[in-house]
């Protein structure tokens, strides 16, 4: 029996990043030898061991062969004549199918360390097309990657297109989907997922609500960028900047949704957009099963962000109805996460990226001033509820009043014409 580490310990360290986890391949054993050992059996698709001590994954070297189509659709072979070739075969990417022996020594049946060297994301065979998940993977190595200067091999950029093509994507299950996404948002390349994604078809498949914005136009004068799509991809790459936490960045990937069903004789306006919006969403949250947290956060930034940037003109009334509405008082930290999906937003336009976001600064005060706001010892002793909640609401609306004398007003749009508020948004 030989053990091996593979997959991303090795390519990680290879790269000169840090290792977060091991995995291993067990060459020349049996399960029955592993349980003697005393590692423990674990996963329910083939047959993965934790180590007694270590607790990491040990799993048989296996052959596996497409038998049905999706994600599930595969026969796996275990025994102890599978080769370590063999096992790395069926590996998605070269660059994970190095393997590294006890003494320190590699094993690159299939060029692995070059590619790294030269910065390819590269499938390891044909087989490739088998598994509709690798799509979504590659796209997310090449979030992660990016920075360091990978790009996809243009045969397996095709093998996507292909697998896309065949209407594999179908029969992905939607927690996978969700997994490969989430993990893509924390990336700080999060863009390249969904770029990736675009490029060989599988946005429509699997994000068609993000896919529909592509095209769509905008006012030039609000957004240099004029196109919807753009512009998204834009203000998900200011979240990446502004916030290392993936539902905000999730937030500013969708606030703008509704505008993929503005009718083309509407265009470039985009009336009722985040009302839109906050449907589209729900739908997307429910066929993904994405996380209410995140669904949450991403319904109000979709509802509000127009208010948001049109701050400074809202009377202290409505800022209030504002604050109560996202429940900022309660849940400040979501509130500041919106906040934050509102400035990515505002700075994801072309040529605007450093502009200034006063309306934050502005809200936050205007938050903490009626958070301030108590009910005096005599209002409880003498009056009912509603009498309170009437003077509560009173002393607020003139806390925010006082704010707002305080804070300057926003710069002048940045582009000649005014297309109204609507167009902001």
């Amino acid at each position: 029996m030989q053990v091996y580490l593979v997959g991303g310990a090795v390519r990680d360290a290879l790269l000169g990043l840090p290792v977060k986890e091991r995995d291993w391949v067990v060459v020349g054993g049996t399960r029955e030898e592993l349980l003697r050992l005393g590692y423990r059996e674990v996963g329910r698709d083939f047959p993965v061991f934790l180590h007694p001590a270590t607790h990491e994954e040990y799993a048989l070297a296996r052959l596996e062969r497409k038998v049905a189509p999706g994600y599930h659709g595969f026969q796996f072979r275990f025994d102890p004549g599978v080769t370590l070739e063999e096992d790395l075969r069926r590996r998605d990417l070269t660059i994970n199918a190095i393997a590294q022996a006890a003494d320190g020594t590699y094993v690159d049946p299939y060029g692995g360390r070059r590619d790294l060297e030269q910065r390819w994301l590269r499938h390891v065979s044909a087989a490739f097309v088998e598994d509709p998940l690798r799509v979504l993977r590659v796209a997310r190595f090449a979030a992660r990657f990016a920075p360091l200067g990978f790009r996809i091999a243009p045969e397996t950029a095709s093998l996507m297109a292909t697998i896309v093509q065949r209407g594999e994507l179908d029969a992905l299950v939607p927690e996978r989907i969700w997994q490969e996404t989430d993990k893509a948002l924390r990336e700080s390349a999060a863009r390249e997922y969904f770029s990736t994604l675009r490029a060989c078809g599988a946005l429509r498949a699997v994000f068609p609500e993000l896919d529909a914005l592509f095209g769509v136009p905008q006012p030039r004068d609000w957004h240099p960028e004029i196109d919807t799509g753009d512009h998204t991809l834009r203000v998900l790459d200011q979240a990446v900047r502004l916030s290392d936490e993936p539902k905000l960045r999730f937030a500013a990937l969708v606030h703008d949704l509704g505008k993929g069903t503005s009718p083309a004789r509407s265009w470039p306006r985009h009336r009722g957009h985040e009302e839109r919006g906050v449907e589209l969403i729900g739908e997307l949250a429910a066929r993904l099963r994405i996380p209410a947290d995140y669904r949450d956060l991403a319904t109000i930034v979709a509802r509000c962000h127009g208010l948001v940037h049109r701050a400074f003109e809202l009377r202290a009334t409505t800022v209030l109805d504002l604050l109560e509405r996202v429940d900022a008082f309660r849940r400040p930290r979501r509130f500041e996460e919106m906040l934050t999906a509102c400035e990515a937003d505002w700075r994801g336009r072309a040529g605007l990226e450093d502009r200034a976001y006063p309306q934050r600064d502005y809200l936050w005060a205007a938050r903490d001033a009626a958070a301030a706001v108590k009910p005096t010892s005599t209002e409880i002793a003498t009056a009912d509820g509603p009498r309170i909640a009437r003077h509560l609401r009173e002393r607020r609306i003139a806390a925010i009043a006082g704010v707002r004398a305080a804070h300057r007003e926003p710069p002048d749009p940045p582009v000649s014409g005014n297309p109204g508020l609507e167009g902001m948004t």
